[in-house]
């Protein structure tokens, strides 16, 4: 067989040590020689952005953080990163933070320093995105990747047990929905299998122990490589599905994830032996790659269904209109809508996977 692909590797530094988060924000603010900080921070994180604020020049904070990025609060931060002449952004928190910070970056081309406060990954991307009249866009914009992350393991400690889970298995997702995305290749789907080989045991162990720190930064290592991953070859229709479901419907982002990927891989395996190959060694208990997925959902008592998460059963054939423009013509199988409304309502009512 002939190997060939096209291959971007997304250029960062990454800067990963326990207990070190202002230390090493520090050095990132320096190493760029930023002289006027923009910093957006989750209201949980204040000590840890006070602790940075004392030690970095700020200029101006933003604490106001509203999941899946309305377009209201994106102007205005956006606004007030040009009313300060920032020039730089130092974002601490989830997704929904690092998220704002990607539309400042976006509209003034400010680098990004991210401090991640969960497993989700947006960090490692340079996947933007933002809410308006209930319909979430988004776009991939090289100057939103943040050029410097910050990971700290004991940052991820105020995680409550659950979303700590769910936020792992947001990443699973990355990974996963990343073997058949568009851009899928050797490279992008090795860190994914590594990021998986990682994040399964990993979330495990923090399962069983929410404070065990080995835990934790085994998952937030395969967190990264599985955001890599994911950056690299795009969104599948994993991603589609839960970009549709939460920009529409306000759904909580990690736990619709959480919930959706085991779905989508029970649909999508059969037609990617590869994928599901990869996926059944790393999971390591002798079960099909989508049986794995939900089993490992079932232990770590993550959230099972979308009914559970608020989602209406009614508002299904109205989600797979929204979806089904934007499934990506790579997917290993035919998506056609009634195949998506049974995938829909199987996720809805939490059914067993195999």
């Amino acid at each position: 067989m002939t190997l060939s692909f096209d291959h971007t590797t997304h250029g960062q530094r990454v800067l990963f040590g326990t207990h070190a988060a202002v230390a090493n924000t520090v050095e990132a603010v320096q190493g760029l020689g930023v002289k006027r900080v923009l910093l957006i921070a989750d209201a949980f994180a204040m000590a840890l952005c006070d602790a940075i604020a004392e030690r970095t020049p700020v200029v101006a904070r933003v604490h106001e953080i509203v999941q899946h990025v309305p377009v209201e609060n994106a102007t205005r931060t956006v606004a007030l990163a040009r009313e300060h002449q920032a020039d730089a952004v130092v974002t601490i928190g989830g997704g929904s933070s690092i998220g704002l910070a990607k539309i400042v970056a976006r509209d003034t081309h400010l680098p990004i320093i991210a401090v991640p406060t969960t497993f989700a990954g947006s960090e490692a991307t340079n996947v933007w995105g933002v809410t308006e009249d209930a319909r979430k866009t988004t776009g991939v914009d090289d100057k939103v990747l943040p050029k410097v992350i910050v990971y700290d393991a004991s940052l991820m400690a105020s995680l409550p047990g659950q979303l700590a889970v769910s936020s792992g298995l947001n990443a699973v997702a990355h990974a996963v929905d990343g073997f058949w995305a568009p851009r899928a290749d050797p490279i992008n789907k090795a860190m994914a299998t590594e990021g998986l080989r990682a994040l399964f045991p990993g979330l495990r162990a923090l399962h069983a122990d929410p404070n065990d720190i080995g835990a934790r930064e085994q998952t937030l290592y395969g967190a990264y490589l599985a955001a890599v991953a994911f950056a690299s070859a795009g969104s599948g229709l994993h991603h589609k599905i839960c970009h549709a479901l939460g920009g529409t419907y306000n759904m909580p982002h990690a736990e619709t994830h959480s919930v959706v990927i085991g779905h989508v891989t029970a649909f999508n395996a059969p037609y990617a032996a590869d994928a599901a190959e990869r996926i059944a060694a790393a999971i390591g208990d002798g079960r099909t790659a989508a049986a794995g997925i939900h089993a490992l959902r079932q232990e770590v008592e993550a959230p099972m269904s979308l009914r559970e998460l608020g989602l209406k059963e009614e508002a299904i054939p109205e989600a797979v209109g929204i979806i089904l423009p934007a499934v990506p013509p790579s997917n290993p199988r035919p998506v056609t809508r009634a195949a998506l409304e049974a995938l829909l309502h199987a996720a809805w009512a939490g059914d067993a996977v195999e």
